[in-house]
């Protein structure tokens, strides 16, 4: 029994104990991952392979790039940022450090941006690029101008007047004046400047840059590289120039855009209202441009809320400035106010006014019904007009249109073209055919219409040759009307359709019709001009049971298709006939 109690009460000490010892293994296993050294494959024993030199304080650039004599860029910022790794230690001794996307330095593309770069940047740079670039080591050396033994120093911020001869020098050329240098290369967005013949106005001469004239598109980060040799070892030394180029400054004050002089607005009691200022303003280097809102020439800007002021840039032609102050609820004493715009600049100043009117209310329901009368009469007007086009479009030619039948010399109005009757058929439906196109349409076409068709049984003279007398009564024809049935398709008829499709080609004035009479089956051996001609050429089918009718809109596209012939006399009489034919229409 006092073995039990002595085992209960040293229960709590051993848990403790073992707890204890869970910690320590814990903390000791975690102390020793944070300590642990970052390992890049490959890298133990590779050597560096470039060299740079900085001076402090100045924009810097280093590319993951092998060392190669003919790279003509110095970055690629195009190349996706996740497939290039950067690591960094001040020495070899010190444990790696992976470098992370900071304010400084960036990570671009293939390159890391220092901006600027500073002493404390020194040291063995690593970087990978996934199936590239296992292993580069760089050595990274920040100097001061002191260090570097620089006897002068050129502005590394350059300011170009636009239009003008400049030169871009490279700043440090007269440091390192102990050591024999390199001549300069110059890149700028990365690539290198060479002299080409698509720009004459930019030279390369005595490590400058000579622009003459200078463009708007000659700003941006210029940087020059030189190579120096100490101690065998090859220093490329890095420098970057600034340059923005400039105008000269405007000797004019602001220009309202809007408002322009005293405009009146339209604002209603109890709503909000926006009134917007928008103000040009020429080139100023060191632009001093304001915009404000006054009421009755008297600041208050606590009263005027929600305050918003927007730049867009127009390069050397200076910016556009855009000021919007919001009313929270348009007052009467809004109404009685004027609303000043005050812009100024360097040179002057300008105002602009904006007087707020009641604005009269509209009732709703009377536009409501206003916009739904006129969408429904326009959709009457399209439904009309899709029934009753064909008809319209007759009765236009017929008044207003001029005869197309003047003046082109030929004879006839349409060739008539349909398969003939052998002796040794007796099929009624060619019958029918041939009655169609011997007396029906010639009835219609000739009689009602007054147009003058070419049947070649009736109107030419026998005695040539049928394909010379086909060709030449289709050249005086202006339209050629081909009535299709499987009987022509088949037959030696279809020679007149290939025949009329070659005349059209030649002769931009005859036009085909295909009258559709029954039903066919295109043959294999149809030639490719008459298949394509089948297949694009305006087709009128013919319904005997319901096409017969003088008024059928059969003869109306018969009509449609033939040529344009003015059956009344032009004037104020026409005009007249047209419109109570018309209205006839409307009211049929």
């Amino acid at each position: 029994m006092i073995r039990k109690e002595n085992i209960s009460e040293n229960q709590p000490k051993l848990i403790n104990k073992i707890m204890l010892t869970l910690c320590w293994i814990l903390a000791l296993f975690v102390s020793q991952a944070e300590v642990r050294e970052i390992n890049v494959p490959g890298c133990s024993h590779v050597e560096p392979q470039i060299w740079y030199r900085a001076i402090s304080d100045e924009e810097f650039v280093l590319q993951c790039a092998l060392p190669d004599r003919d790279a003509n860029h110095i970055y690629n910022s195009l190349l996706k940022q996740h497939t290039v790794k950067w690591f960094w230690h001040q020495k070899d001794k010190e444990p790696l450090k992976v470098i992370k996307q900071s304010s400084n330095p960036v990570l671009q593309g293939d390159a890391l941006w220092f901006k600027p770069v500073r002493d404390s940047a020194s040291g063995v740079y690593i970087c990978v690029i996934r199936e590239k670039i296992p292993c580069l080591k760089i050595i990274l050396e920040v100097q001061t101008k002191e260090e570097a033994k620089c006897l002068s120093y050129d502005a590394n911020m350059l300011y170009l007047l636009a239009g003008n001869g400049n030169s871009i020098t490279c700043p440090g050329t007269k440091c390192y004046s102990h050591i024999k240098k390199s001549d300069v290369k110059w890149y700028k967005d990365g690539y290198q400047i060479k002299s080409r013949k698509s720009r004459q106005s930019l030279k390369l001469k005595h490590n400058e840059i000579y622009l003459n004239p200078t463009y708007d598109e000659d700003a941006g980060t210029y940087v020059c590289d030189y190579t120096l040799y100490e101690n065998t070892t090859k220093w490329t030394v890095r420098r970057a120039v600034t340059v923005e180029v400039i105008a000269k400054n405007t000797i004019h004050p602001p220009n309202f855009l809007y408002p322009n002089g005293v405009m009146n607005l339209e604002a209603e009691l109890g709503k909000p209202l926006e009134l917007e200022c928008r103000v040009q303003f020429g080139f100023e280097r060191l632009s001093l441009m304001r915009v404000t809102w006054k009421r009755n020439n008297k600041e208050n800007v606590t009263e005027l809320s929600n305050q918003e002021t927007r730049v867009y840039p127009k390069g050397l032609k200076g910016h556009t400035l855009l000021h919007i102050v919001t009313l929270k609820k348009v007052t009467e004493r809004d109404l009685r106010s004027n609303f000043t715009c005050f812009a100024e600049n360097s040179v002057g100043n300008a105002t602009a006014v904006i007087r707020l009117k009641r604005k009269q209310r509209v009732f709703l329901l009377h536009i409501l019904c206003t916009a739904i009368s006129v969408l429904f009469a326009l959709l009457l007007c399209t439904a009309f007009i899709y029934q009753h086009w064909i008809e319209i479009v007759l009765m236009y030619r017929s008044y207003l249109v001029h005869n197309e039948t003047t003046g082109d010399d030929k004879e006839f109005d349409a060739f008539v073209s349909y398969a003939k009757l052998d002796s040794s058929e007796s099929d009624s439906t060619l019958i029918s055919e041939e009655k169609f196109a011997l007396e029906l349409l010639p009835d219609m076409l000739e009689n009602k219409y007054g147009y003058k068709l070419c049947i070649l049984e009736r109107d030419i003279l026998p005695g040539g040759a049928y394909t010379d007398e086909v060709v030449t009564a289709i050249k005086q024809s202006r339209r050629t009307i081909i009535i299709l049935s499987p009987a022509y398709v088949s037959g030696p008829s279809i020679f007149e359709l290939q025949a009329a499709v070659n005349c059209a080609l030649e002769d931009k004035t005859i036009k085909l019709v295909l009258i559709k009479f029954q039903t066919f089956q295109e043959p294999a051996t149809l030639p490719p001009v008459v298949k394509k001609a089948l297949r694009i050429l305006p087709v009128v089918t013919w319904k005997s049971s319901s096409s017969a009718a003088p008024n059928k809109k059969f003869w109306k596209y018969m009509h449609y298709h033939m040529p344009v012939k003015t059956t009344k006399m032009l004037g104020n009489c026409s005009l007249k006939g047209f419109f109570q034919r018309l209205f006839s229409l409307v009211y049929r």
